[in-house]
């Protein structure tokens, strides 16, 4: 027994705080290492396709590859518009964004409120349907969806593209998620000053929550581009592919330009809604 306790106090010696303290600095090390390639991965395509959106067509297919547009030019962002209906592929994606996260607010985001952060007979039950509801294939629910949409004449038109995206259970179980996430500390908070579940949910979850409703319901492609027609319903992702010609070939100069364009109302309607991502995190929090 002595020998055992003594082999313990020497192996807790052979720790030294020096040795705890190197330790700690590698991985910290180790840690901005993997924060900054995955900092170059999300940067490096980004920088690529707005350097692409500067380049001229020959530019861009130089080889090697140049890191610098030389010449520097704004045709492509011409050329989007003159090729393409720019701010009626925009006014669409910005009805079918609005309407849906409206729709899905109303729908999802309630229920995945109930399911998360009230108590109820039958809760895990409800739960556990939704999550069976997910184990159909999308496919299966792409055809249905497109022959009921297609027999009720409501095809190129945008009920028929936001109705089917609305009501789906993958929201709920994204929300529900999301929710279960959020600090318990402001949502205790919230609940010991006095706050009811509708108050917590408008004043303290939802401002948490609508960045990641908007930006999913932004970026929706497949489904509007089953339903969509023409320019006339057409979302801006879908606009993108009309920047091919006849013979299939992608002139990429406009294509990296219109996503670029695509891109930047998502970024703004971020950062305004980042404020009250804030907000919501510093409201109700304990003070000490």
């Amino acid at each position: 027994m002595s020998n055992k306790l003594a082999f313990r106090k020497q192996k807790a010696k052979a720790h030294t705080p020096e040795e705890t303290v190197h330790t700690s600095v590698a991985f910290k090390i180790i840690g901005y290492i993997a924060m900054l390639i995955a900092f170059l991965g999300i940067m490096i395509p980004i920088y690529w396709i707005v350097l692409t959106s500067f380049k001229t067509q020959g530019d861009i297919y130089t080889h090697p590859a140049t890191y610098i547009a030389n010449p520097f030019t704004t045709e492509n962002y011409r050329a989007v518009s003159s090729e393409i209906p720019l701010l009626t592929y925009l006014r669409n994606s910005l009805i079918i964004t609005v309407v849906l996260s409206a729709v899905k607010i109303l729908l999802g985001v309630l229920s995945a409120y109930a399911l998360a952060l009230l108590r109820f007979p039958g809760r895990n039950l409800v739960f556990i349907l939704i999550i069976a509801s997910l184990l159909v294939p999308n496919q299966i629910t792409v055809i249905s969806n497109y022959s009921l949409i297609a027999g009720m004449n409501m095809r190129n038109t945008f009920a028929g593209i936001i109705l089917p995206l609305a009501g789906t259970a993958f929201g709920t179980f994204l929300m529900r998620n999301h929710f279960l996430s959020l600090p318990t500390e402001v949502i205790e908070a919230a609940r010991m000053d006095g706050a009811g579940p509708l108050k917590l949910l408008w004043r303290v979850v939802l401002p948490m929550s609508w960045p990641i409703t908007i930006v999913n319901d932004w970026n929706e492609y497949l489904w509007p581009f089953l339903m969509s027609e023409d320019e006339r319903t057409a979302p801006i992702q879908i606009g993108l592919t009309f920047l091919q010609n006849n013979e299939g070939l992608t002139n990429w100069g406009p294509v990296m330009a219109g996503t670029v364009l695509a891109v930047i109302p998502l970024l703004i309607v971020f950062f305004v809604l980042q404020k009250n991502m804030i907000k919501g995190l510093t409201t109700g929090a304990v003070k000490g």
